[in-house]
């Protein structure tokens, strides 16, 4: 898609209606997840269709100019070859006099609809993510360019001693080198520093991958690229509770509802659940701790309204499972047993039967 000409294109629609005397207004999609769709065929949350219009009165003047602001700003990003974050662009917007915004959640709400309206990732219209990517270890090189002289670089990820490689804000262009038999990305920073301390990646010839909660956009398109061009799976480990299923890994599977125009690119749809799931609990004698309230409200808006998990039977089990038992568990749970219980009995028996994942 070329940004700038339908950025201009929009601009020159709005412009028109105006000079003949009508009101303008900008139709964006509803994103929600009462308006998306899951077809195991496509592997992904896809808009419904529902859209909302904002047209130009009295009461939506500020947000609509503060709109084209966005859109303008964007335009010069891209012409220039410019960046800008999510807290630059609020404060760029300090000089747009009384279109400016008075917070950021404001001139974030904008830029998602920006986003939207031209269904491309925010990426292609300059704004990058502040949050880090993610972080890799193990049996992969990625093949990025040296920013001076443009030469493909190679960065071997098992050379990283006690570190690890960190995914960069944008990977469109890089490459991938590996002979892995699977990815395992991992929720918590400790369980990852745990396996790289370790060295489990050599031992179960694997790449590991460090989400650190809900994985970032730059994360889940890396981890979708790779996974994608070099034909490996991808397997889940994530705290037992209903936001590591419902939000982290259903996020990392199937995108959200919020982001439906864009899941088809940051959605990892190979990815299978590998643990610790509300059986683990029980076959692996895990200390736990009480669902709270909070959790007992997700996992039954879960069943009730995620069509993921609506359209899989096995995850509906494991939350009910998970409701009968009133517990959660997290992935350190598995040190009970021992610091490297996990690196010397659990994951060796779970990587025996990859059938038994939970989609």
């Amino acid at each position: 898609m070329n940004v700038i000409k339908s950025i201009t294109e929009a601009a020159r629609t709005v412009h028109k209606t105006i000079l003949g005397g009508k009101k303008p207004d900008l139709r964006f999609p509803l994103r929600a997840l009462s308006n998306v769709r899951y077809d195991p065929k496509t592997g992904f949350f896809e808009l419904r269709g529902k859209r909302k219009s904002r047209t130009l009165t009295v009461s939506t003047v500020k947000t609509f100019a503060q709109t084209l602001r966005m859109m303008s700003l964007s335009k010069t990003l891209v012409e220039t070859d410019d960046i800008a974050t999510k807290r630059e662009a609020y404060y760029v917007s300090k000089n747009w006099d009384d279109a400016r915004f008075h917070e950021q959640p404001e001139s974030d709400a904008v830029l998602d609809d920006v986003e939207a309206f031209f269904t491309v990732n925010r990426e292609q219209l300059g704004f990058v993510p502040e949050e880090k990517g993610g972080e890799i270890a193990g049996k992969l090189i990625v093949v990025d360019k040296d920013r001076d002289t443009g030469k493909s670089l190679s960065i071997d990820c098992t050379k990283f001693g006690s570190g690890a490689y960190s995914i960069p804000i944008s990977v469109e262009d890089l490459k991938f080198e590996t002979k892995a038999d699977f990815i395992l990305v991992i929720e918590t920073a400790g369980m990852f520093q745990r396996l790289v301390k370790h060295n489990y990646w050599k031992k179960a010839n694997c790449i590991l991958v460090s989400m650190g909660g809900v994985p970032t956009r730059a994360c889940r398109r890396f981890v979708r690229r790779l996974s994608d061009e070099k034909k490996i799976p991808v397997y889940a480990f994530t705290d037992c509770d209903p936001y590591g299923i419902g939000n982290i890994y259903r996020t990392l599977k199937v995108g959200s509802g919020n982001a439906a125009h864009i899941n088809e690119f940051f959605c990892v749809p190979r990815v299978h659940y590998l643990g610790i799931t509300p059986q683990d609990i029980v076959d692996y004698a895990l200390p736990t701790h009480p669902l709270k309230e909070v959790d007992i409200k997700r996992a039954k808006d879960a069943i009730k309204n995620d069509p993921f998990i609506q359209h899989h039977k096995p995850w509906q089990k494991a939350i009910d499972q998970l409701l009968a038992m009133g517990v959660r568990a997290e992935q350190q749970a598995l040190a009970a047993h021992g610091l490297n219980y996990v690196i010397e009995r659990y994951l060796p028996e779970k990587l025996e039967h990859p059938e038994k994942f939970l989609p």
